[in-house]
């Protein structure tokens, strides 16, 4: 039975400008202290430190590194639908094959822009997540799926909700595995873009009934 830390809970949201750049120091700080020692080595104040704000301050929206890890992760899920709202729904003169390949790419973590992301964090999400929050996120990106597909009005036929479940399930779920195995570079590259191929094979194609 996985045990939950009472810590991993973010306490609040950033809404003004400052609080905003604040808090992206301490994301900032985070992911070059985990680059340079490692999660086992991490701690609040030595972010803070390195953020160049007061522990009381880190305090206030994070309590312990737990709820900074949890919190790093929220704002990852967050600028993944963001880039692909920006990139693949949003542009107007866009043919449906490259909102595709641009939704895939971006789930599929071929996209240097995003936000960094380490395999280990995978281990942490029983200790820092509830299946409630992770069905949320699951949601969510699905939804997106569905939002890219609404906004290709020129994609030759309508693919069911079993389809982009199917698609979205093999893109997420694909490279979460890669991930824990901590696949090679060089084979994420290449099984990003066979799944951008497999992607718009079956778009391109008579939908089946489910």
């Amino acid at each position: 039975m996985s045990i939950r830390l009472p810590s991993a809970k973010p306490l609040k949201r950033p809404t003004q400008q400052r609080a905003k750049v604040t808090v992206q120091a301490i994301f900032d700080s985070y992911v070059r202290i985990w680059q340079r020692d490692g999660w086992s080595r991490l701690t609040t104040r030595a972010v803070a430190l390195e953020a160049g704000v007061a522990i009381g301050t880190l305090y206030d929206y994070f309590p312990s590194k737990h709820a900074l890890h949890s919190g790093y992760v929220r704002y990852c899920v967050e600028q993944l639908l963001e880039s692909i709202e920006a990139r693949a729904v949003a542009p107007v003169a866009l043919a449906w094959p490259e909102r595709i390949r641009r939704l895939v790419r971006t789930l599929a973590g071929a996209e240097p822009q995003l936000p960094w992301f380490h395999p280990d964090m995978l281990e942490l999400e029983t200790l820092v997540a509830e299946p409630k929050h992770q069905r949320r996120v699951y949601e969510d990106l699905l939804g997106a799926w569905q939002r890219v597909i609404d906004a290709a009005t020129d994609l030759p036929a309508r693919p069911s909700a079993a389809t982009l479940e199917a698609l979205h399930l093999s893109v997420w779920g694909g490279r979460r595995y890669a991930m824990l195995v901590q696949l090679e570079a060089d084979r994420m590259s290449d099984w990003a873009r066979c799944m951008e191929q497999l992607c718009l094979d079956r778009l391109a194609g008579p939908v089946v009934p489910v």
